[in-house]
């Protein structure tokens, strides 16, 4: 069997593709694949050695060919096309009263199909804007909406984390994430410290909140009274990384306590010395809740 390779097209979009014709390739080589009408180029981004996961029915397409030093120049070409018309569309677009936004435009390398990616409040009656653009460049339209997340990934950039954006890099699938995921970690709801260039929730909220619940379930919640086999005192914190109690006693030493070095746990509490994380209040719950609203346009 052929192997498999995963290509990588303009917006970070990923897609597998066998290597039906046995070609010498490499990782970052520049290829001319088969497309569902004709031909498009993407960079070859890794090789798969089993049989991928894709779904039934929509097997891998073909790897054409190693792009030529003319395929290079023509999709070179393409690219100048391509900013040089988002600009005449966006004047099209704006000449019809449309509400929407113009987020990048693709062309196919044969040239058969242009995609225009957009974002948008509310449906959009474009069926005018598509006839004049089809007549116009005189190739097949292809409007495509995308959510705000969707939208970040395909103009790319950096996190607050200083790191390429997860869903520009290596992210396959949005999945649901909700202030929640901040709250189980502790950290201060503070929308410029828990959302992304999207303005919406950081994706790496969820990577370690399963992490932080599972281990919450061990201990006692901060504020309980403890008796551990090191002494007594209150739970002022959680260590989650060393899954340890941190206990401040009454003379003021602080005891780390293991979930089974924990005797006893009195049903009363103290509050002075404990306060939850800073930032819980600093913003109302209706902001909150748009930074985990779900783009319905995928």
């Amino acid at each position: 069997m052929a192997d498999i390779f995963v290509v990588e097209f303009k917006g970070h979009r990923k897609e597998f593709f066998y290597n039906t014709y046995y070609h010498k390739l490499n990782v970052r080589d520049l290829v001319i694949i088969q497309a569902e009408r004709g031909e498009d180029a993407g960079i070859i981004k890794q090789q798969i050695r089993k049989e991928a996961g894709y779904e039934p029915g929509s097997k891998p397409r073909s790897i054409l060919r190693r792009a030529s030093g003319e395929d290079i120049a023509r999709l070179k070409e393409l690219r100048q096309q391509e900013l040089a018309y988002k600009k005449e569309i966006s004047e099209v677009i704006r000449r019809y009263g449309l509400i929407m936004k113009i987020v990048d435009l693709e062309f196919q390398f044969d040239g058969n199909k242009m995609t225009i990616f957009f974002t948008a409040e509310h449906r959009v009656d474009f069926r005018s804007l598509v006839k004049e653009l089809a007549s116009r460049y005189r190739t097949r339209i292809e409007m495509r909406q995308i959510g705000v997340r969707d939208e970040a990934r395909r103009v790319g950039g950096y996190g607050i984390c200083g790191k390429e954006q997860c869903c520009s890099s290596f992210l396959g699938e949005f999945k649901p994430i909700s202030t929640q995921d901040a709250r189980v970690q502790d950290l201060a709801l503070n929308p410029s410290k828990i959302s992304g260039n999207c303005g919406r929730l950081l994706c790496c909220l969820k990577y370690e909140a399963a992490l932080y619940t599972e281990t919450k379930r061990k201990f006692p919640m901060p504020g309980r009274i403890v008796q551990t086999t090191k002494g007594n005192g209150f739970v002022e914190r959680i260590d989650y990384f060393r899954e340890e109690a941190v206990i401040r006693s009454e003379e003021g030493v602080i005891i780390r306590a293991k979930a089974d070095e924990i005797t006893k746990v009195e049903e009363r509490q103290v509050q002075a010395g404990y306060a939850p994380a800073a930032g819980y209040d600093a913003v109302s719950e209706e902001e909150l809740k748009r930074l985990e609203e779900t783009d319905n346009s995928h």
